[in-house]
């Protein structure tokens, strides 16, 4: 057989089965005139080598297994040195496995480290020298798009607000059913970017997409006068977890708690509309005013979202709770 068809019949290349002979894997016996004949237990021989170093193995730790094939075995692993042979290639993978994870997670670290590096957006009247490297979360790109009213929120005023409650990044449980006397504010966003982590694909082509942080940013700074104008709670609310939220109320230094609702209770309760970005499922931005257990008055669609918090309080105080 000549090393062509060895080569087609192995699924290598000749460069290859040269390269398995010049080893010494494979010994070809030699025709009259000095020409290599290839075998078919050869090409057998350059096949297996080449499923296990597709493994991970290395080829010359492929001799073992060559090995006890060449003892007349059914299978390159039937033999107690074939089986050693896959232990060491595993304890070397999880060597690598144990070394690249360290690696990552040091890699993550400086990550988070230069990303967060003076990173926290600081409240009016915080210190002016302070860089902020999170100008690309608060600033909002010129001619972004503006959401239209699709009348997904039409049905929400006057409604009851259903039992439901939700963790908040206080540590504790929100029933929204149960908010107490007075004005609450939740307004509803789709998904707060991070210094570290890339916007979902298109986020700035949405309408209604951008713009989470800087609307964090507006109810923060804006949070005392909206207390003032009636308001007894105001919440964020958002599908990312506790967790995610809790890094954003520390970063952004926020005076409120965040609620957490993952598995879309209000939008299945209430029918909150919502959208999906790079597949994944998130809610529109929506403002809900409840008083009473009930939904007295709904901003929506929200737009600009970095001005949105002076809008409410607009509202709050042109329909005072207990008008004079």
């Amino acid at each position: 057989m000549r090393i062509s068809e060895v080569a087609r019949r192995a699924g290598v290349t000749t460069k290859t089965v040269r390269y398995y002979e010049s080893v010494g894997l494979i010994v070809p016996a030699r025709l009259a005139n000095g020409y290599r004949d290839y075998s078919e237990r050869d090409a057998r021989m350059v096949r297996e080598a080449r499923e296990l170093n597709r493994l991970g193995i290395p080829v010359e730790r492929t001799r073992p297994f060559l090995a006890c094939l060449a003892s007349g075995r059914d299978h390159a692993d039937d033999c107690p040195s074939s089986l050693a042979g896959y232990r060491e290639a595993i304890d070397d993978l999880t060597l690598r496995i144990e070394e690249l994870t360290a690696r990552r997670s040091v890699l993550a670290r400086h990550l988070h480290q230069a990303a967060h590096r003076n990173s926290r957006t600081h409240a009016e009247g915080a210190e002016e020298n302070t860089v902020s490297h999170e100008s690309h979360l608060t600033d909002l790109p010129p001619n972004l798009p503006a959401p239209e009213d699709d009348g997904s929120a039409a049905h929400l005023p006057g409604r009851t607000v259903p039992p439901v409650e939700l963790p908040d990044t206080a540590g504790g449980i929100v029933p929204l059913h149960d908010l107490g006397e007075g004005r609450s504010i939740v307004y509803v966003y789709p998904l707060t970017g991070r210094p570290d982590t890339d916007l979902p694909e298109g986020w700035n082509t949405i309408p209604g997409a951008r713009g989470c942080t800087s609307e964090a940013c507006d109810f923060r700074d804006h949070h005392d006068d909206l207390k003032a104008a009636g308001a007894t709670h105001v919440f964020g609310l958002s599908s990312q977890d506790t967790a995610y939220q809790q890094e954003v109320v520390d970063r952004l230094r926020l005076p409120f708690p965040m609620l957490s609702d993952t598995g879309f209770r209000l939008s299945a309760l209430l029918g909150l509309p919502t959208f999906r970005a790079d597949g994944v499922p998130l809610y529109k931005r929506i403002t809900l005013v409840i008083r009473d257990g009930g939904i007295e008055h709904v901003f929506y669609p929200v737009f600009p979202p970095n001005t949105h918090a002076q809008a409410v309080l607009e509202w709050l105080r042109a329909n005072p709770e207990y008008p004079s």
